[in-house]
């Protein structure tokens, strides 16, 4: 019996479209080139004691009748799979010279506390925020499905929205005249973006800032059992996940994917794959290449010409014997930079790989949730992110592997030495374990093309009406995947919920 949805990767999405369609009774098979699913979002052990999420730290949209809520309870999850809230008071904790904000949930409260830090620019800071807010409700009455009544109903919020189209965060900051530092407070979470404000879409930036502040969450149990989960429904559903198949080759005749080969890297044997319906899961340019970009429409090829978004440099830690809640730290992440200008941070460390004053984000996983915990009693986990230029690091790599060990160990040294400076004296101390992974680390083992962290660049180019999205003009082929949606974790349920409700017509959200 051929397979109903074959589905390339294992990426959130593609769980999530997976589970909703062998919930619905159809068969489910998907193909993954790692070990483990979920992508991004797959948790690895070091040390066989150690538990790390790949990039997953704190999520949004999780709260009762928000998109994870409501593919969580279609799929009968919504009591197994829990969130706890990140603190409201300050579930984003910014740090700078001279300067510190702590983002709280009410926006008044922002607009409060902005206004104390900076005085004489307080009705710049008020009607900045309030933009913010009306640009933000204008594009959720934008976002699929879009009503033409609520367009009409919410026209100013709507046409604040489409306003901002071509805008970076940066140009809107200069509309308002905020003060740089007021700027660098707001903006310093661009590791959830990995690019600075005068590159980064003011759309991208307004849903998640908005989201977040509606709430941030991390995974009662770890991100581990929600992909765990997702897979528990699928496999129980009739599903399979085959793993180490990389897919090498998608044959095509009359407009239609007719097979899927795959090697197996364990066994290193070809197996040809079929079904009814292709998902694609992977990256849709590489995809497109191994199929051939000549197939697909003018327009789907013009989609597809899409620039990669920035990688980043990871440093995941085990601590032993300090409770990182003495410091500072809890159900909270926070940013530091050196830097007054988050411009010129990101492009000294981006495009002159210069780390010497680095910015980067902060997170404690083992403080985010009281299950059962990802490391032995008594130690902690803290990890450290910041961005990383992918053709420098690759070309280190392929040239002189003692100079790409050494320049992932001088970057660790900076952030070291700026924590132990400022938020844990003797920090190196208590370190028991760690180990760092760069942009081809994100490539070998994430399976993305130029270590990308997100898809596709959020950019204004890439978050209009051009972007690309789930059709491929070819027959029984769908695109799923953070370039053909968007990136994050509930952004990726929203993608696999879409197609979902797209081919099964089962409303959902």
């Amino acid at each position: 019996m051929k397979t109903d949805y074959l589905i390339v990767g294992s990426g959130l999405s593609a769980l999530v479209f997976g589970s909703l369609m062998a919930k619905s009774g159809k068969k489910v098979q998907i193909l993954e080139a790692h070990e483990y699913p979920g992508g991004f979002g797959h948790t690895f052990t070091m040390a066989k004691k150690y538990k790390f999420n790949a990039q997953l730290h704190y999520v949004w949209d999780c709260g009762e009748g928000h998109t994870v809520n409501r593919v969580l309870k279609k799929l009968n999850l919504d009591k197994e799979v829990t969130f706890d809230r990140y603190d409201p008071n300050g579930f984003d904790r910014m740090r700078m010279p001279d300067y510190s904000l702590d983002i709280p949930s009410e926006s008044q409260e922002l607009i409060r506390r902005l206004s104390d830090l900076f005085p004489q620019d307080a009705d710049r800071i008020r009607k900045f925020v309030l933009e913010v807010q009306k640009t933000s409700e204008g594009l959720k009455k934008l976002s699929p499905p879009v009503i033409p009544s609520k367009l009409f109903k919410h026209f100013g919020e709507v046409s604040c929205a489409i306003m901002y189209l071509n805008s970076t965060l940066q140009d809107v900051f200069d509309k308002f005249k905020l003060p740089k530092e007021a700027q660098t407070l707001l903006a310093l979470q661009w590791p959830d973006f990995l690019l600075p404000p005068d590159r980064l879409s003011f759309y991208a930036w307004v849903i998640l800032f908005t989201g977040y502040q509606q709430g941030a969450f991390y995974p009662t149990q770890h991100f581990e059992h929600v992909i765990n989960s997702l897979v528990k429904v699928i496999e129980e559903n009739g599903g399979k996940i085959l793993f180490n198949q990389e897919v090498t080759h998608f044959r095509i005749a009359n407009k239609t994917i007719t097979e899927v080969q795959a090697i197996d890297q364990i066994t290193h044997q070809s197996r040809e794959f079929t079904g009814e319906t292709i998902i694609c899961n992977m990256d849709p340019q590489k995809a497109a290449r191994m199929i051939g970009v000549e197939n697909f429409s003018r327009t789907v090829r013009k989609k597809l010409n899409y620039e990669y978004s920035p990688s980043n440099y990871m440093v995941y830690c085990v601590v032993k014997d300090i409770d990182l809640r003495d410091y500072g730290f809890g159900k909270w992440n926070t940013f530091h930079t050196g830097h007054r200008d988050l411009n010129e941070a990101f492009y000294q460390m981006y495009e002159k790989h210069d780390f010497s004053n680095p910015s980067f984000a902060i997170t404690t996983p083992t403080l985010m949730a009281e299950a059962e915990r990802d490391c032995p009693e008594g130690c902690q986990i803290i990890e450290f992110l910041t961005v990383a230029n992918y053709d420098y690091f690759k070309q280190l790599q392929e040239t002189n592997k003692k100079a790409y060990r050494h320049k992932k160990e001088e970057i660790l040294n900076s952030i070291l030495d700026v924590v132990e400076k400022n938020y844990i004296p003797n920090f190196r101390k208590h370190l028991v374990f760690k180990i760092t992974g760069s942009p081809t680390t994100n490539e070998r083992f994430c399976w993305c093309p130029k270590g990308n962290s997100y898809g596709s660049n959020l950019t204004p180019r890439n978050m209009g009406i051009g972007r690309l999205n789930y059709k491929t003009s070819l027959k029984n082929f769908y695109f799923c995947n953070a370039s053909s949606g968007y990136p994050g974790f509930a952004p990726t349920f929203w993608t696999g919920a879409i197609l979902y409700q797209t081919l099964s017509r089962d409303s959902i959200l």
